[in-house]
């Protein structure tokens, strides 16, 4: 009786440093996930062609601001010509929660325009990430163009 209830309880230890060893790291994901957001963002400036490729999933989806439907390779080409239109483009905040291998990353950005009207002003966003093969990717995303909060008056 003593060598089952010493069994019983190794395998149960056992279990649960399996079941420990198998459970994501949320902050390691969390922290991917952010990066990956604010890598998206400055790309709209830098002009980051490769990075937007190792984000997005090849079956893309996205929603711009001005409602028009959006694929990888569409990405891919605004990213080719986003340095020629924006000085700078930052995230702002960045907020994930995940359903096991599906996170939803919401936040907003800041962006500043080279020419035109207005010069600046955020985006809103809501983007959709996906494990797949041990790495997160976007499978979808909606933005939201708003203007800049009025400066605080003293």
């Amino acid at each position: 009786m003593l060598h089952t209830t010493r069994a019983l309880a190794a395998l149960s230890i056992a279990l649960a440093l399996a079941a420990c060893a198998r459970a994501p790291d949320r902050a390691a994901d969390e922290k991917a996930i952010a990066d990956g957001e604010a890598t998206w963002a400055a790309s709209d400036a830098s002009g980051d062609v490769a990075a937007v490729e190792r984000l997005l999933a090849d079956d893309y989806q996205g929603v711009a601001p001005d409602g028009s439907r959006t694929d990888k390779k569409s990405e891919l080409e605004e990213t080719r010509t986003g340095a020629q239109r924006f000085v700078s483009n930052q995230l702002v905040d960045v907020h994930v929660r995940f359903y096991g291998d599906v996170a939803v990353a919401q936040g907003s950005e800041h962006w500043v325009k080279r020419e035109g009207e207005p010069k600046g002003g955020r985006y809103v966003w809501s983007d959709t990430w996906v494990r797949r093969d041990g790495r997160w990717v976007i499978v979808a995303a909606a933005d939201i163009e708003v203007p800049d909060p009025p400066a605080a008056t003293p």
